[in-house]
């Protein structure tokens, strides 16, 4: 149980770097190499970034459950 827990706080981690990495920062950032720079011009919170903020809400959720869950599987 604890390895499979431990994967998923890896996995979950790397994602988080990940879509974190993505988002439209002030400066561009990389999600500007995906084409993040070309819905900006258009105004507003596009689709995409609406769905990347909630992907990453997600995982994010999913991050925290695996650390209290491993915070109390390992408790003495």
């Amino acid at each position: 149980m604890t390895i499979g827990i431990s994967i998923a706080l890896i996995l979950s981690s790397s994602l988080m770097v990940l879509l974190v990495l993505l988002h439209k920062g002030k400066g561009g950032g990389l999600s500007d190499m995906f084409g993040g720079g070309f819905s900006s011009s258009f105004g507003g919170s596009s689709v995409v970034e609406r769905n990347l903020d909630r992907l990453t809400i997600i995982t994010g959720v999913i991050w925290f459950i695996c650390i209290v869950a491993l915070g109390l599987l390992l408790r003495p």
